[in-house]
C-alpha cells in the first residue's frame, strides 16, 4: 500500500526531546515500512526515518526562528495535495488545518486528532466538517465530539525493544513530561513530601509555561527530596522509569492518551493517575498502578505499590501497547477506508 504518513512540524520525526504525536507517527512508520508498505513522511527536514521523507522546513519548528508556524504547515498542505494522487491512502496527524483540501481531494485519507476535543470553538469545525475520517486515540477523547466520522480508537503503541523492565531499585518517584498547570506537577511535589519519598520530575518548560513554572512551581522546588532535571532524551528515559517506584501522572485535564504512561509500563514502572481523561483506559485499577480521585486516594496507592508486580506491567504493555499492535489496527482502517471508495491498491505494496 502506498501510504502519506503528514506530521506536525513542530518537532522532528522523531522528536529529540519532548514530542508525543511525533514520536507515535515516527513508530508508525518506521513499522509500516519494516512490514513493506511504501511510506512517504511529510516532516521537518531534520527527521530521520527509512520512509521517503519529504521535508518541508528546513529543521523542527521549535528549534527555528520561525514566527509563525501556520505558514510552514499551509505550504507542507499544499504539496501533499499537490501529489495527493501517487498514494492509496493519506494519514493526517496535524489537527484540522487540511480539511478544506482534504474534502476536495479523490485520494482516501483519515486524520488522528492527538490533542483534547472539549473546546467550545471546534464544535461549529467538526460540524461542518463531519464527513471528515477521524481516529480517536482513546474512547475518552471522543466524549465532546460523539457524532463526527469516527472510523476507530488506535491506542498509541511502542516498539518492544525500545525500553526495557526495571527494578524500581532507585526508590524515587517520576514526573515525567512537561510543565504546565494541567499537568499538576505540585500534587506529584505534595505526594512525594507527604509519603516521604524523593521526587525526580524530567519535564519540558515551553515558553508560554515559562511564567507558572517561575510563579507557581519553581517555589516547591526549594527544600530537599525534589530534584527537577529539566527536559530528558528518549535514551535517558529507560533508567529514569526504571528505577522508579512509579510514575505519578496527577493531571487535572482531559488527557487525550498519555504516551508517558505506556513508557512507564514497557519499563515495568506502575503509574498513579488521577482519573481524569484515557487514564483509566490505559492503566488498570489495581494491576498496573491505580488510578485515583484524590489527594487522600494517592497517598492511599502509594502504600499498596508493593502490591504491583512490575513483571505484570510489562507484559501488559507488550500485550495491549506494542507498535505492532498499534500498526494492525491503523491498517484494518486503511484498507476499509480503501474497500469503501472504491480504490485501487498497488499490487506487491505491502499487506494488511
Amino acid at each position: 500500500m502506498r501510504i502519506a504518513q503528514v506530521a506536525p512540524l513542530y518537532e522532528s520525526v522523531p522528536p529529540k526531546l519532548y514530542g508525543g504525536t511525533e514520536r507515535v507517527v515516527s513508530h508508525l512508520t518506521e513499522s509500516l515500512v519494516e512490514q513493506g508498505h511504501d511510506v512517504t513522511l511529510f516532516a521537518s527536514g531534520d527527521s530521520v526515518t527509512t520512509a521517503t521523507l519529504v521535508p518541508c522546513c528546513r529543521e523542527a519548528l521549535r528549534f527555528s526562528n520561525c514566527v509563525d508556524p501556520i505558514a510552514h504547515h499551509i505550504l507542507m498542505l499544499e504539496e501533499v495535495c499537490r501529489v495527493a494522487y501517487e498514494f492509496d491512502i493519506i494519514h493526517f496527524h496535524c489537527d484540522f488545518l487540511h480539511f478544506p483540501v482534504s474534502r476536495r481531494q479523490r485520494t482516501p485519507h483519515v486524520t488522528t486528532l492527538h490533542g483534547r476535543l472539549n473546546i467550545a470553538d471546534l464544535v461549529p469545525l467538526y460540524k461542518e466538517f463531519r464527513e471528515v475520517p477521524l481516529i480517536s486515540i482513546s474512547d475518552a477523547q471522543r466524549a465532546p465530539l460523539p457524532w463526527v466520522n469516527w472510523q476507530g480508537t488506535v491506542y498509541h503503541g511502542l516498539p518492544q525493544d525500545l525500553h526495557c523492565a526495571g527494578r524500581g531499585n532507585g526508590r524515587y518517584f517520576a514526573f515525567l513530561g512537561r510543565i504546565a498547570s494541567e499537568k499538576r506537577v505540585d500534587r506529584a511535589i505534595e505526594i512525594a513530601r507527604r509519603s516521604g519519598i524523593p521526587l525526580r520530575i524530567a519535564a519540558k518548560v515551553d515558553r508560554a509555561d515559562e511564567e507558572y513554572f517561575n510563579t507557581e512551581i519553581r517555589p516547591l522546588l526549594r527544600g530537599s527530596g525534589v530534584e527537577f532535571i529539566g527536559e530528558i532524551g528518549e535514551r535517558e528515559k529507560t533508567e529514569f522509569l526504571g528505577g522508579a517506584l512509579a510514575l505519578l501522572f496527577p493531571i487535572d485535564w482531559p488527557e487525550p492518551f498519555g504516551l508517558v504512561m505506556i513508557e512507564s509500563l514497557a519499563c515495568g514502572t506502575p503509574v498513579i493517575g488521577w482519573n481524569c481523561g484515557s487514564v483509566a483506559e490505559v492503566i488498570t485499577h489495581g494491576v498496573t498502578g491505580f488510578v485515583v480521585n484524590s489527594m487522600d486516594e494517592a497517598l492511599k496507592a502509594v502504600q499498596r505499590l508493593d502490591d504491583i508486580d512490575r513483571r505484570r506491567c510489562r507484559e501488559v504493555f507488550e500485550e495491549r501497547f506494542s507498535v505492532e499492535r498499534m500498526t494492525s489496527d491503523y491498517l484494518s482502517i486503511y484498507w476499509r477506508l480503501q474497500r469503501s471508495r472504491g480504490m485501487p491498491v498497488a499490487i506487491g505494496s505491502g499487506s494488511a
